[in-house]
């Protein structure tokens, strides 16, 4: 299926990206807020009262709960009706998923049942396949998880040694274990990856009473201790020949599509999870005393509380434009005549399209929330480092996001290597523009006129990011060529360069959109702060790369380019915390 959005992944960091079009929390729709409000009260009522229960492994009842969340629709946002599920577009799935990363164990047994097994069904599955196991799924009846993970096969899943035996009548043995595995101790059905005669990397649909397949015991978690988390054991697990998910020997084409959307979507549970943590420090820091006043009157509390909220204003913002983008990618593919029964393939293509902002959230959405949940249990000293309040689960539960969905250390890798395969291949002109730059850069010095407009200084300086971006990524492609990918730093620091040039530009379209004081304080700090970290990232990044009078003209390209107004972040920082602490809650 050829895509045919208006926006190409990546583009961003090419040129001014036009404010018309860019999905934001604002922007939602009643029906949007309707599907909100039903997560919320579900996650309220029925998810946080009974974490105690999750956690001493009530696997009945957290099948209940999937299967409640399955009669109110939750489940099948991303399924057509076809199938038994709701059909609504992928912004609503995102809405979902904040809404249920408000309790981390439950959103791991959720997240396992849509983003992993009903999503490769939907997008790989034949037709019998979707109707034989879709509809169970979907409506809670059932559950299911993700086998890929081995013991000596996690960031390199295609080195796994499990392996499927062809059988005489054109079935298939499984023999191996796998590590890992969500909803293990419960699920009737795994999506499983094994080699074809120990060469074919290849998904198989597994029930759990298919002869030699079982499950181990329980791991010790140092969190989420209420999601299952066991081995798959396959002991000649008999599998018959209908089972296999995609094509002999395109395992990998699942994997990897089906951690686009996981990442997006853990972000999305990162985002909702960090607006429950912000609201519980803002709680705690008004009515906690100490020297005779609340301690989120004195300004070292209101600097966490305003960075907290600050970081998840920006990964929200990244989420938002994202979800609209992939939307906006399968409107124009639904619009150029894609037929309801290549659904599955178009909605790959979109995935696959946003898969370098899918990378980009994963890290900034695990690694925010990692941030909130430290600087909560900061601040609420001794307390928070004892179970009787809520901030030492968090602080726990969140650590494995940096983990799941390919490690940060992987994805960070994944973000400029994306972006250098394409335009090596000629499907963006990242290229010709590095060289454009090459060429201004040369050229003599022109101030771009001031303006008066609200953020238009950082509009400015996200196009001076943009440049400082390409032009790391463009010296790195020159310098190294083909071995770039054996130099990680230089990766790792154009990742991190590129992470903030999204979150700089997305915060400011989303601010100049809304166009209310919170929002614009919010954007300004982010830019400030991101225009230095984007600063340190270029000169460790260049000065790995060049020396001499290379090196001198390198670093003075890059003062050229970065000239950041000052800003006053201390009191932007005050009005958006003492916002945040006199409501109590995220106020964005």
């Amino acid at each position: 299926m050829t895509l045919t959005a208006t926006v190409r992944g990546g583009e961003w960091l090419l040129g001014d990206t036009p404010a018309d079009g860019v999905m934001t929390r604002e922007a939602v729709t009643d029906e949007h807020r309707l599907i909100s409000q039903t997560a919320d009260e579900f996650v309220s009522t029925e998810v946080l009262p009974a974490l105690e229960r999750l956690d001493q492994k009530d696997w009945a009842f957290a099948r209940q709960l999937v299967r409640r969340a399955g009669e109110l629709g939750l489940l099948g946002t991303d399924v057509s009706e076809t199938y038994g599920g709701v059909g609504l577009d992928k912004l609503s799935s995102i809405i979902v998923g904040e809404s249920i990363g408000r309790s981390a164990s439950f959103a791991t047994t959720f997240g396992a049942q849509t983003g992993l097994v009903i999503t490769p069904l939907t997008c790989f599955g034949t037709e019998e396949q979707k109707t034989r196991y879709l509809p169970g799924l979907v409506s809670g009846e059932s559950t299911g998880a993700y086998a890929l993970s081995e013991s000596g096969s996690g960031s390199d899943a295609l080195g796994a040694r499990a392996r499927a035996t062809r059988v005489a009548d054109g079935s298939f043995t499984l023999t191996g274990e796998k590590m890992w595995i969500s909803n293990g101790g419960f699920a009737d059905l795994f999506i499983v990856f094994a080699k074809v005669d120990g060469e074919q990397f290849t998904a198989f649909i597994v029930e759990r009473g298919f002869p030699g397949v079982s499950t181990g015991a329980e791991e010790h978690k140092m969190g989420l201790h209420g999601s299952s988390t066991t081995p798959l054991i396959l002991q000649d697990a008999q599998v018959p020949a209908g089972n296999v998910l995609g094509q002999i020997g395109s395992g990998h084409k699942v994997a990897f599509n089906v951690l686009n959307y996981g990442r997006i979507k853990l972000a999305a549970m990162c985002s909702g999870a960090a607006r429950g943590v912000i609201a519980e420090a803002a709680a705690y820091a008004s009515q906690r005393r100490q020297f005779g006043r609340a301690i989120g009157t004195f300004g070292a509390i209101k600097h966490k509380i305003a960075e907290m909220t600050i970081r998840q204003y920006a990964v929200e913002s990244m989420l938002y434009r994202t979800a609209g983008l992939i939307d906006g990618a399968l409107r124009d593919s639904a619009g150029a005549g894609a037929e309801a029964a290549h659904e599955g393939s178009t909605v790959l293509a979109a995935l696959e399209e946003f898969a370098v902002e899918a990378s980009i959230l994963k890290v900034a959405g695990s690694e925010m929330l990692d941030f909130a949940v430290d600087e909560n249990v900061q601040i609420h000293g001794g307390n928070g480092f004892v179970r009787d309040y809520a901030a030492e689960r968090h602080y726990r539960d969140a650590r494995v996001n940096r983990i799941f969905e390919g490690t940060n250390e992987i994805n960070r890798l994944l973000i400029p290597g994306m972006l250098i395969r394409r335009a090596l291949k000629g499907t963006l002109p990242l290229i010709p523009a590095a060289r454009k730059l090459q060429d201004e850069i040369l050229a003599p010095s022109t101030q771009e006129p001031l303006s008066d407009e609200a953020l238009a200084s950082e509009q400015r300086t996200v196009r001076s990011l943009k440049k400082v971006g390409l032009m790391v990524l463009g010296t790195a492609m020159q310098t190294y060529g083909e071995k770039l990918t054996e130099e990680q730093e230089i990766v790792t620091c154009a990742a991190d360069i590129l992470i903030d040039v999204f979150a700089a530009e997305s915060v400011v379209l989303r601010a100049a959109a809304a166009r209310q004081p919170l929002q614009d304080a919010a954007a300004r700090v982010f830019v400030h702060d991101a225009a230095n970290r984007v600063e340190v990232a270029a000169r460790n990044a260049l000065e790995a790369m060049a020396d001499g009078d290379t090196l001198r003209t390198l670093l003075a390209a890059l003062r050229k380019m970065l000239k950041p107004v000052p800003v006053n972040t201390v009191a932007l920082r005050r009005l958006v915390a003492d916002a945040v602490l006199d409501r109590k809650a995220y106020v964005f």
